[in-house]
């Protein structure tokens, strides 16, 4: 599926998503790349408004946008991009397609979201359902609200952060900051605790969210109801594979 041979990822790299449940990823996207993404989600926040990020979700404290598969070309690496697949299909037993591709920016002094998994409870366990790909617009520090995760926690049998937190928004004593410089991509089985923290600089924190699922379950934007006509003539078949469009 789109060249992500399983070569791609090495038995280390297996391990740590097998055993921590995220996986960093260097050097995915380029600075002329990072700067054509940066441009134009700035543009589609001036063109949207309040209404940026309606199509799946908005949150208080931070700029959201969706729909980005039918918003530019920037985009395609988010859902294309061969590594990333390839440790994306690792975890979801080479069983999926795109749920949404979005972004979210944390504004200064917002953010912070408590420990969540995007899932509930497992009937089954280790049969993984969603797995989420951060890529990093800017660089991922302690002070700017990095994404935390607590190591093995998809590996909780039916637990969530509400079962052993009273406040799932203050620390927990195994988080882990995903800290990493601008065009390095985290994927995560997202049945890892995890959550934003509050951004303590002056300027906002952008990330964009690739974020899979198994394709028997709905996405969380409707890819099909979306699509346009000039995403189709831009993109390949095995893309629009990824996106269950055909």
């Amino acid at each position: 599926m789109l060249q992500a041979s399983p070569d791609l990822i090495t038995a280390a790299d297996r391990q740590q998503l097998d055993e921590f449940g995220f996986l960093e990823i260097p050097d995915v996207v380029s600075e002329v790349q990072l700067t054509a993404i940066r441009g134009r989600l700035q543009e589609i926040l001036a063109e949207e408004g309040d209404d940026a990020g309606k199509e799946v979700h908005q949150e208080a404290g931070t700029d959201r946008m969706a729909n980005l598969v039918n918003k530019g070309a920037e985009f395609d690496i988010f859902y294309t991009h061969p590594r990333v697949l390839a440790a994306i299909a690792y975890v979801l037993k080479n069983d999926l397609k795109l749920s949404s591709l979005n972004a979210r920016f944390a504004k200064p002094g917002e953010g912070l979201q408590g420990l969540h998994a995007d899932w509930g409870r497992l009937e089954t366990p280790h049969d993984w359902q969603v797995c989420n790909s951060i890529w990093l617009l800017d660089d991922f520090t302690p002070a700017n609200g990095a994404t935390r995760a607590v190591p093995g926690s998809h590996l909780f049998t039916n637990r969530l952060p509400s079962d052993d937190m009273p406040d799932p928004s203050a620390p927990h004593p195994e988080e882990q900051l995903l800290q990493a410089p601008a065009g390095t991509v985290f994927v995560f089985n997202s049945h890892v605790w995890h959550g934003g923290t509050l951004n303590r600089t002056q300027h906002r924190r952008r990330a964009c969210h690739s974020y899979f699922t198994r394709r028997h379950q709905p996405q969380q934007l409707d890819q099909r109801a979306y699509f346009t006509e000039v995403t189709r003539a831009r993109i390949s078949e095995a893309a629009r594979v990824i996106l269950d469009v055909e």
